[in-house]
């Protein structure tokens, strides 16, 4: 079977490199893919929004399978475009896909199904947020309604800082489209996991625990991320837990949007904060997170390819998903300055170095291969990603792998996992 990836960072690297060790795989292309995902497969020149590109290349090449790396291509309407032309999508419909496109299609829903979430109010109009804003409490919680790579979102921690936040969402549109509707809602105290499943459009197979690293700065400081690093599984969510998490978390969406003739086939990520009140539902993504699926693909045991088309046709057998044991951890490293302005074209050495220690996979995100060379082109570069028998154990060794690669303006937080391993 060919198959087409979509997307550009260290998600579909870490989707590449697990795709290519299965025997059904023919051919795999990576539209537009990065330096470590041409390891797997051929890049193509395509961008994860050009919907009519992504179809006319996967009927000519008699593509079997399109995997959307992230959300845009989903918002967008991928599924429904390659739909058109019989070619199976694995990830949702673009309505499903609202409850990451949306911020609040995502809280309505929770809120129509029961789902526990932060109390909350939605508007459409700068001077009504304004004025609501500084009735409520502090902390809270502003968010961009719409897509905005992870950033949408502000922890206000003073009066100034809520308004700032209004006015750069609503008025100055520093996340354009994304910030004309935000959602305002209450600061949940705890610590937060992820939880990601496999759907089908009825079936849910849950994924093992993670906990990701937003903040860009050791302790859980600085600007929010798009996640500095993960590991597997979370002792904050324990295994035992997994049944009742998806009951709470998950299954009520599938179960309504199956209701409404909107099947979400994919998958389902549920980021969680476990306060004093409970498991509470912070967002819903409708894909592998990044870099939450580095970890979960260095402990996949199962034929990737096999599980999506199953998700795709309605068949999957939870019999079938099976995770090593082990640990798993990933380092993230970026370029200095990021989440903001960051330096680009780096080279990058010591990559064959780090992946000699044992368990060791470095997945490529912010790469792309210029005279020879990998040279850094994005604000996350790598992912290093490490199994151990325990989480100290994979923790040592994305470290000791860190440390033998290096490249200009090289940046990475030391405290990843540490969380995990306090609990433990």
């Amino acid at each position: 079977m060919n198959i087409l990836i979509v997307g550009a960072g260290g998600r579909e690297h870490a989707l590449a490199w697990k795709i290519s060790q299965s025997p059904l795989l023919g051919k795999l292309y990576i539209a537009p893919g990065n330096g470590g995902t041409a390891l797997h497969g051929t890049n193509v020149a395509i961008n994860d929004n050009d919907i009519d590109g992504i179809v006319a290349f996967a009927r000519d090449n008699e593509i079997g399978l399109v995997v959307a790396g992230p959300e845009l291509p989903l918002v967008l309407g991928l599924k429904e475009a390659l739909d058109a032309v019989r070619i199976p999508c694995f990830g949702p419909c673009a309505f499903a896909a609202q409850l990451e496109g949306s911020k609040a299609f995502a809280k309505n829903m929770m809120r129509e199904t029961g789902v526990p979430t932060a109390d909350f109010r939605v508007f459409d109009t700068y001077e009504t947020a304004l004025a609501y804003v500084r009735t409520q409490p502090l902390p809270m919680v502003i968010k961009a309604d719409g897509l905005a790579a992870g950033k949408g979102v502000v922890i206000a921690q003073t009066m100034a800082e809520a308004e700032d936040a209004l006015k750069d969402m609503m008025l100055d549109m520093v996340f354009g489209e994304a910030g004309m509707t935000v959602v305002v809602e209450e600061a949940l105290v705890g610590e937060e996991a992820s939880f990601l499943a496999f759907c089908d459009g009825t079936t849910v197979v849950p994924m093992p625990s993670l906990q990701d690293h937003k903040r860009v700065g050791d302790g859980d400081t600085g600007l929010n991320t798009g996640g500095m690093g993960a590991y597997s599984p979370a002792p904050v969510l324990p295994q035992e837990q997994y049944a009742a998490m998806a009951d709470l978390a998950i299954k009520p969406i599938t179960e309504h949007l199956a209701s409404i003739g909107q099947p979400f086939k994919g998958v389902l990520y549920a980021g969680l904060m476990m306060t004093a009140r409970g498991p509470m539902v912070l967002e819903y993504n409708v894909r592998f997170g990044d870099p939450e699926c580095q970890p979960l693909m260095a402990r996949l045991k199962s034929d990737l390819i096999e599980t999506m088309m199953a998700c795709v046709q309605g068949k999957l057998d939870p019999a079938q998903v099976v995770f090593h044991e082990e640990t798993s951890c990933c380092v993230v490293m970026a370029a200095k300055g990021y989440p903001q302005s960051y330096p680009k074209g780096m080279v990058i050495t010591g990559i064959d170095e780090a992946e000699k220690v044992e368990t060791v996979t470095v997945f490529q995100a912010g790469t792309r291969l210029q005279d020879g060379h990998t040279v850094s082109c994005g604000g996350r570069v790598l992912g290093v990603t490490a199994l151990g028998a325990d989480l100290q154990e994979a923790r040592q060794r994305a470290y000791r792998a860190v440390e033998k690669i290096s490249y200009e303006n090289s940046y990475y937080r030391t405290d990843i996992a540490v969380k995990g391993l306090r609990r433990t």
